[in-house]
């Protein structure tokens, strides 16, 4: 089933990133929360990422890891959630709380969220996009803080969503469309750390490629979805990277890595490939021409008149 496919791979990625995030936050900080909120149904969500905590009780021991659930009352929710805070040591606190997604601020005040790590996740599958206070709630309270949204087609007509993230504190900002017949849902993650972004898009493309979802740039509605795969092709991206250079005319591999991982739908690390396959193509050049394809390596467009590499 189509729609149900699209709706499992935010819930995936997100179980993914978690087995990230939860070490790094108790590692930076004796306590984080993670947050999550839903315009309609929880399709499954809540309790998968409830018991990816069970995993983490070494890290745990004298820690405390607060988790919220917001959603609208649901017998079935309060069961299920019931059933995985069962598995779960006791450092974690689990609470379900009715509401929808503008209720996080107040939400965040009352676990004490702020001043340490805080993830939290969006649901806008149906309904109305979470306004830019709710955002900016996530951005002031975390120390640092991160948010993941899922956005329905209302949502993502609502939302200018790389501007007022970027309003909100969140300086680093990436988006996928999820794409499937007769379906499509926006993923959008902010942070302010680097490391966090790569593990993002790390998880993003090590998902299932089975499901038949595949991944599209959304300043690109045109453009070809991507299968899903630890290897997706990169041509994509080395026309992205060439209107890049065309557009500022140089820049270093530190400065085009950063930007991949940010303005497009690709890792980092897919970045150099691209950048290797250019040089090869002599349609750009580097300084020094020769070496490894070092951060501080400037990479430039290649003029017309330029000769192009023997």
């Amino acid at each position: 089933m189509p729609v149900e496919a699209i709706n499992t791979v935010p819930r995936d990625l997100l179980v993914r990133h978690l087995e990230h995030w939860t070490p790094t936050a108790l590692r930076r900080s004796r306590r984080a929360t993670f947050a999550q909120a839903y315009g309609g149904s929880d399709r499954g969500t809540a309790e998968a990422t409830i018991r990816v905590f069970a995993r983490f009780a070494g890290a745990l021991r004298g820690r405390q890891l607060t988790v919220v659930a917001l959603a609208a009352p649901d017998e079935d929710l309060t069961v299920r959630v019931g059933a995985a805070q069962a598995e779960l040591p006791a450092e974690v606190g689990v609470h379900l709380v009715a509401g929808d997604l503008e209720r996080m601020p107040v939400t965040l005040r009352a676990a004490g969220a702020a001043g340490a790590p805080v993830l939290a996740y969006l649901d806008a599958t149906v309904g109305a996009a979470p306004s830019a206070d709710t955002l900016a709630a996530v951005a002031a309270a975390g120390r640092p803080g991160e948010v993941l949204l899922v956005l329905g087609a209302q949502a993502r007509a609502e939302l200018d969503y790389r501007r007022i993230l970027a309003d909100a504190g969140f300086p680093l900002v990436t988006a996928v469309e999820l794409v499937d017949v007769g379906a499509t849902r926006l993923l959008v993650f902010a942070t302010s750390l680097g490391r966090s972004l790569d593990a993002f898009k790390e998880a993003m493309w090590a998902m299932d490629g089975t499901t038949g979802v595949r991944y599209r740039d959304p300043r690109d509605p045109a453009g070809e979805p991507a299968a899903i795969s630890p290897e997706p092709p990169l041509e994509p991206l080395r026309r992205t990277l060439l209107d890049r250079l065309t557009e500022v005319g140089a820049g270093s591999v530190t400065e085009l890595r950063q930007f991949t991982a940010a303005e497009t739908i690709y890792r980092a690390t897919d970045a150099l490939t691209a950048l290797t396959g250019l040089l090869d193509a002599g349609l750009i050049t580097r300084e020094p021409q020769s070496g490894r394809l070092a951060g501080d390596v400037i990479i430039a467009s290649r003029s017309p008149e330029q000769p192009a590499r023997s």
